[in-house]
């Protein structure tokens, strides 16, 4: 059987409300409406659902079976809309994020915190990892959006917005007070004892790559997993730190540390937060793949106003490999058209 399901949502209401009347009110339809299609639906099961009585509509037994399964099965959609809806007006959920130990201290920790205030049902679920990893775990589907540091290689799909400028600097402690002012060329770290972040990071292969350009190649004393250890190994004296500045920003007005200053800046970079929409889109604008959610707001807009390329989108959708297709709303002419469209000529 290919009964309508808007059928068995009017059987629903009926069937609940004993009535035409409060059905046709719940549903937004007029009563012959609702008359209608329980003429349609008794016709297509060749069984009497109803008793028409003065005081209304009573179920027959075989009504009352239909009924039993109909009505848990309308209210599971009832419920999982209401699941979807939570989770739209975040009010259920999980959000899942992936951020280095810089992104997260130094800008996305405040967010954070006032998020959880406005939504406090919503589970926070926050990976800590170097900015490759976290491309990685975006790309695998592991979380829903990253902070992360330039640079980074840009990959085809990834949505990208620079959100805060930051500055990488070189400190030291006192027993480096010898270059306490001084204007020093890139040069002189060549032979100084350098402390950094391992290579796996963005802020190592940003550094490398500017000093690069500069003729100049670090040999590291220690490399260390995290910035904040590498504060704390300058403050020993243990060598020449290169952190983001805000991590040094506290020892230095306190004293125990100072920057140095180049002959030439470093240049500032950005944190960046990155989301790789997760669903392929088909517009009908141009029947092609939809890379960005930028580029998804452009064709909605120009599908307005433009020509629709249905045809090719479906053949888009068949080269794909895409084998099921569902309608929503009422009716089924897109079904129609999609099976005269997939359907090889005789």
């Amino acid at each position: 059987m290919n009964i309508n399901l808007e059928y068995y949502k009017i059987f629903y209401y009926v069937a609940k409300y004993e009535s035409v009347t409060k059905a046709a009110k719940e549903l937004c339809v007029s009563q012959p409406a609702v008359s209608q299609a329980l003429k349609h639906l008794e016709k297509m099961l060749n069984i009497s659902l109803f008793n028409r009585v003065h005081r209304g509509m009573i179920l027959t037994g075989e009504g009352k079976i239909l009924f039993s399964y109909v009505a848990s099965s309308y209210e599971n959609i009832l419920l999982g809309e209401k699941k979807i809806k939570e989770i739209l007006d975040l009010e259920y959920g999980e959000l899942r994020i992936g951020a280095s130990d810089m992104t997260l201290q130094f800008y996305l920790l405040p967010y954070l915190e006032k998020f959880h205030q406005l939504y406090p049902d919503i589970k926070v679920n926050v990976t800590n990892a170097p900015t490759p990893k976290t491309i990685e775990q975006l790309r695998k589907g592991w979380i829903d959006f990253g902070v992360v540091s330039t640079p980074f290689l840009e990959e085809d799909g990834l949505e990208i917005m620079k959100t805060k400028k930051i500055k990488d600097v070189f400190v030291a402690g006192s027993k480096f007070v010898h270059l306490k002012n001084k204007k020093i060329s890139f040069q002189t770290l060549e032979a100084l004892p350098i402390i950094c972040l391992e290579n796996n990071t963005s802020t190592r292969k940003y550094i490398d790559n500017i000093l690069k350009k500069n003729n100049v190649t670090l040999k590291p004393e220690f490399e260390l997993a995290t910035s904040d250890m590498i504060v704390q190994f300058a403050i020993k004296n243990l060598g020449i730190g290169c952190v983001m500045g805000e991590f040094a920003d506290p020892y230095i007005e306190s004293g125990k540390l100072f920057p140095l200053h180049f002959q030439k800046e470093i240049p500032k970079r950005d944190i960046c937060v990155i989301h790789d929409p997760k669903i392929p889109i088909i517009a009908n604008v141009t029947a092609d793949y939809a890379p960005t959610g930028a580029i998804i707001r452009e064709l909605l807009y120009r599908q307005v106003f433009s020509s629709v390329r249905w045809t090719q989108s479906v053949h888009k959708m068949l080269s794909a490999g895409v084998e099921t297709f569902e309608e929503v709303g009422p009716g089924q002419v897109l079904t129609g058209l999609i099976k005269k469209i997939n359907t090889p000529p005789d």
